[in-house]
This record gives structure tokens, C-alpha cells and sequence, in this order.
């Protein structure tokens, strides 16, 4: 198509066009206008981004005592239609009522975007030790009952404008689970990408989804899975953790080539140090959110010494209350310890979902978990699930929707 000529265009004929249009506008049927949800991209706004989904448990997986997996459809009675299409990758936000707190927590779906499309989810849960939500959900969660989740979340998805073509996926323990989702997508035809799975177990009998994994392996020549055994030597396995070396052994030579990680905490300190020596680009470097940060007295600035206990005062939804807290858990935790029920989705400091107002008080933020703007620090507003307190506290906290 051709450009317009500017210099052809009249500008007192286009001075009367507000004119003209005023007069179709007087002209016009008073009639009201059709409900903003007749619009076809408002309806398509609410498919794939509802403000809540009410699912229900159709079937269980048990893995093992410590991992099963929880097979959702949508929950009709409670309003969900159908459930929201996503990107391999992405998390639920899960609701959780354990007593009287009620408390979210994010976790990866494992099921395929293609999946969503024929009505099922799947989460694929482990158990933590002392792990509030996970113990709870693996001990109580059966056929029918009714969870609330979010909209699919999350940026750990392939975006070829950012990403190469080419993945080498590093997970560890349930970090598998976007994986899964991933490898799925890929074969699946939904994904253009290339992935290696380099996945780090301790023993055979920890890898998750083995057989699944195999079978899309043999039908997706785009998809390659390498167990990679810490505790033990097996056949077709590497020996070992998630080393450059290993990484460097699997990842193409004269092509530019993504690396995903997904696992906990532990995993990231190792291999971040890891392929820092690889020289990759920074937007080659695809890190999934761990969750809720533990142990801040593990880190070299953390000023707190033993395990001191301060008082938070919150301010909520026009109440303010006063909560203990003990320095090493986050401000988040000790607020759901303490029956408060704050907002919150991905709990690692980036999606802004618990931006709060911190009144009064000192806390401390670790550096690699620190998504706060530079307007934040100017006006004093934190993300409760990575700040932790070292002196007694005073914030505003928005009511959680």
C-alpha cells in the first residue's frame, strides 16, 4: 500500500469533519448503549483473563506419598464456564483456607496449554517439609473438592522475539512441572521450539513424569530429556548437578541457544554461578519463580543474628491489628500465620500483586529477589512476600480481592 500524499489533503475539508460529526451524533437513535460485555474483545478479555476461576478435583495421580497430581475441571455451579487457555509455563494462583487463614500459593501447571482448550487442568504437587499449603492440600484435597485459582500468570513462557529457538531446560525436583507443559506445547505443535531437558534427581526414583516424557521423546524429535542423577549412577544418565560442563555438553556449538530454569531455591544459588562463566546474554537467561524466599539469615548482609521476633502493625481494609513476627519469616508469612488475609500471587517479589506501603520500621529485601522500582524505594513501598522485618514494622496493606 502506498503512502498518502499529505500534501494533498485539504485542510478546511478536514476542519469540518468535527462538524459533521457532531451532527451524526445529534442525529443519532437515543438508544442505550449495548453492556460492555456484548463486545467481542471484552468477552475475549474475560476468557483468557478472568479475575477468578472456581475449579473442582475430577481425579488425583499419587506419584508417591510426597507428590501427587490434582486433575481440575471447571466448577460450573460456582460460575466457570470453561477454563482459561494459557502459555506453557505460566502458574495458578491457588486460594487456600488452612483454619482461619487463608493464604494463595503459586504452583505450575503441568498440563498443556491444548489441554485447557478440552476443559482440564493439572497441578503437580510436592510435598516441603514444614511446608504449610503442600502439607495441607497432599492431606486434603480429593475427587470434588472446589479450589479458587487465578487467571494464568507468569512470564517463564517461550517468546520467540526474546528467546532462541533452541532451550536447554535445567530443572530440579517439582521444578519439572512448566517443563512438562513446555515439552507438551512443543510436541503438541502449539510451541516452535527446540528443547533439552537437563533434570537434576537424586535417584531414578525421584524423576517425575519418566514415562511421559519418554513417550513425547519418541514422537518429538524437538524435545531431548537427560536425567542428570546426584545419589546414583544409571544407564542413559549423567552423574552429577547442573554444571556448565554439562550444560556446554548438550547446548549447540555455533547457534545462539536459550537456558530456563526452574527449581528451588538451592538450585538457583549453584547454577546461577554456573553459567555466569557461559558469557550468555541476559535475555538468554529464563529464571521461573521459586516461590516464597527461606532462610535470609544464610546471607552475608542480613543483619539479624538468632532468630529475634518483632511486632508488625498492619493496616487493612480500614482495621489496623498488631501481629508477631519472627525475623526470618517474610512479613506475608507471618501475616497468614496470624489469620490476616493479604494479597498475594506469585510470593518472589515480582508481580506487584502484595505492593504495600511501609509506614514506619526497617525491613530487609534480599538483592536477588528485590523487584521493587526506583518509586518504590523513594516512597517507601515493599512486597511483603520477600521483605523480611528487623525492627518493628507499621504498613498499609490493600485488602485482598
Amino acid at each position: 500500500m502506498s503512502k498518502p500524499n499529505l500534501h494533498s489533503i485539504n485542510p478546511i475539508k478536514f476542519l469540518k469533519m468535527d462538524g459533521i460529526r457532531k451532527q451524526k451524533i445529534e442525529s443519532a437513535e437515543a438508544k442505550p448503549l449495548p453492556p460492555l460485555s456484548s463486545y467481542v474483545p471484552n468477552q475475549l478479555a474475560a476468557a483468557l483473563h478472568p479475575e477468578k476461576q472456581y475449579l473442582k478435583i475430577v481425579d488425583v495421580i499419587e506419584h508417591s506419598s510426597d507428590v501427587k497430581t490434582f486433575v481440575f475441571g471447571a466448577n460450573k455451579e460456582k460460575g466457570t464456564e470453561a477454563l482459561a487457555y494459557f502459555s506453557a509455563g505460566q502458574y495458578l494462583s491457588i486460594s487456600i483456607k488452612v483454619g482461619s487463614a487463608v493464604i494463595t500459593r503459586p504452583y505450575s501447571l503441568s498440563s498443556s496449554p491444548k489441554e485447557s482448550l478440552e476443559g482440564k487442568y493439572t497441578l503437580t504437587i510436592k510435598r516441603v517439609k514444614d511446608g504449610l499449603a503442600t502439607n495441607y492440600i497432599l492431606d486434603n484435597w480429593t475427587v470434588g473438592t472446589e479450589v479458587e485459582a487465578s487467571a494464568p500468570l507468569g512470564d517463564f513462557t517461550y517468546e520467540p522475539l526474546r528467546d532462541a529457538k533452541k532451550i536447554i531446560g535445567l530443572a530440579g525436583g517439582s521444578g519439572i512441572t512448566p517443563f512438562f507443559s513446555l515439552a507438551k506445547a512443543i510436541a503438541d505443535g502449539d510451541e516452535d521450539a527446540e528443547l533439552t531437558l537437563l533434570y537434576g534427581s537424586r535417584t531414578m526414583n525421584d524423576v517425575l513424569f519418566l514415562k511421559e516424557f519418554n513417550a513425547i521423546a519418541k514422537k518429538c524429535p524437538k524435545f531431548r530429556l537427560v536425567n542428570v542423577l546426584s545419589d546414583e549412577d544409571a544407564k542413559d544418565c549423567e552423574h552429577g548437578f547442573l554444571t556448565a560442563e554439562l550444560i556446554k555438553k548438550y547446548a549447540p556449538v555455533d547457534e545462539p541457544y536459550s537456558i530456563f530454569l526452574c527449581g528451588p531455591q538451592a538450585m538457583y544459588d549453584f547454577a546461577d554461578k554456573e553459567i555466569a562463566t557461559l558469557g550468555l546474554r541476559r535475555k538468554f537467561i529464563r529464571h521461573e519463580l521459586f516461590g516464597e524466599y527461606h532462610n535470609p539469615q544464610r546471607n552475608e548482609d542480613y543483619p539479624i543474628k538468632g532468630t529475634e521476633k518483632f511486632s508488625i502493625t498492619v493496616h487493612i481494609a480500614g482495621e489496623a491489628k498488631v501481629v508477631e513476627a519472627n525475623a526470618n519469616d517474610t512479613i506475608l508469612c507471618s501475616l497468614e500465620k496470624n489469620g490476616i488475609a493479604a494479597p498475594a500471587h506469585c510470593r518472589s517479589g515480582i508481580c506487584g500483586w502484595c505492593h504495600s506501603r511501609l509506614i514506619s520500621g526497617e525491613v530487609y529485601v534480599p538483592k536477588s529477589v528485590d523487584g521493587r522500582r526506583l518509586a518504590d524505594l523513594k516512597f517507601k513501598y515493599i512486597h511483603p512476600c520477600c521483605s523480611f522485618p528487623v525492627s518493628d514494622v507499621e504498613i498499609e496493606v490493600p485488602p485482598m480481592k
